[in-house]
């Protein structure tokens, strides 16, 4: 039986065998006895490499951070994560950058004031779909798929999550984007939080699954 720590765009988690390109951790989300009995435990929600230096870490050890995983950059940042900046040190750097300049200011932003944004963003009600009643969709209207950049997940008022990505908008699934079709002309929501959606049209470069390659999409 799988761990149920696999996370979708909304930010739930769920039992199911596939990892992903990437884990993460938003806090200790296990008891003493090592089960899964919350959702998160800190604010600092970060996405991680799979592999870095030598490190082991427990997958539900009591009183420690539990790994989480997520398919790749587009479902992290969709559910509210931001790149770590030890492990993936070059890719914070690049999204911070891009906050900062989406944020015009002159210094670069701090990781907590990162961090605090995405948190406000994130816990935010949500509007007009029970699915998403305790998840951010931040857009108070609809918004047109052709405005936002490429990396950011919507939804539509029925369905999976999609990705937008290269005039396309691909369905989630944990085992990678599927069905490609154009840009819907109806108006989305947005799950990607603001700060993300800044990041993604800054210059922040998503690491996405091979799934979404966007050679693959364009033959169609």
């Amino acid at each position: 039986m799988p761990r149920c720590n696999r996370v979708d765009p909304y930010g739930d988690l769920h039992a199911v065998e596939s990892r992903g390109l990437f884990t993460g951790n938003r806090g200790c989300l296990v008891d003493d006895a090592g089960r899964i009995v919350r959702h998160h435990q800190s604010r600092l929600w970060i996405t991680c490499r799979t592999s870095f230096r030598d490190w082991r870490h427990p997958l539900a050890a009591p009183h420690r951070w539990t790994p989480i995983f997520f398919l790749d950059d587009a479902v992290a940042l969709a559910a509210g994560h931001r790149p770590c900046a030890t492990c993936r040190r070059d890719d914070y750097r690049a999204y911070r950058d891009a906050v900062t300049a989406a944020a015009s200011s002159s210094t670069p932003l701090r990781a907590a004031e990162l961090d605090t944004r995405l948190a406000a963003e994130r816990h935010r009600r949500g509007r007009g779909l029970d699915r998403a009643a305790d998840r951010i969709i931040w857009t108070a209207e609809h918004a047109d798929a052709a405005e936002l950049p490429d990396g950011t997940v919507v939804i539509g008022d029925r369905g999976p999550p999609l990705l937008l990505i290269a005039s396309r908008v691909l369905a989630f699934d944990f085992d990678g984007w599927h069905d490609a079709v154009r840009h819907p002309d109806a108006p989305l929501h947005v799950l990607t939080p603001r700060t993300s959606v800044a990041a993604l049209r800054h210059g922040f470069t998503p690491t996405l699954h091979p799934s979404a390659n966007v050679s693959r999409w364009h033959r169609r």
